[in-house]
């Protein structure tokens, strides 16, 4: 069982940043590939980024590849996502999620793969 905490929402202007963290317990955090997901008002939920589990790979959706960072710090059992360059289409609640592994470089971008969901943070970003 794995337990997750988003934190670090909130309302922004276009063209600034947020860091987005999840806070991972319950099962040795390391074993863990990650992702982040959103969902906006009205649309599916979608991917964003993916990491793997020691942190040498990583995938970006289009849209945010070059402004957002996905990265672990895996002795904190925590997840980020740094958002630079945010835009009014990145308004969305946006999801961490977990997903078990035995492999050191697999990461999924498909939502349905994760076993393990946090409880969302709102990000705004006013233009």
């Amino acid at each position: 069982q794995v337990q997750l905490v988003e934190s670090g929402g909130g309302l922004v202007q276009a063209g600034g940043s947020l860091r987005l963290s999840c806070a991972a317990s319950g099962r040795t955090f390391s074993s863990i590939a990650m992702g982040w997901f959103r969902q906006a008002p009205g649309k599916e939920r979608e991917f964003v980024a993916a990491i793997s589990r020691g942190g040498g790979s990583t995938d970006y959706a289009d849209s945010v590849k070059g402004r957002f960072t996905i990265s672990r710090d895996n002795a904190k059992n925590t997840v980020y996502l740094q958002m630079n360059s945010l835009k009014p289409d990145d308004t969305a609640v946006y999801y961490c999620a977990a997903d078990r592994t035995y492999s050191d470089t697999y990461y999924s971008r498909n939502g349905a793969t994760y076993e393990y969901w946090g409880q969302g943070t709102q990000v705004t970003v006013s233009s």
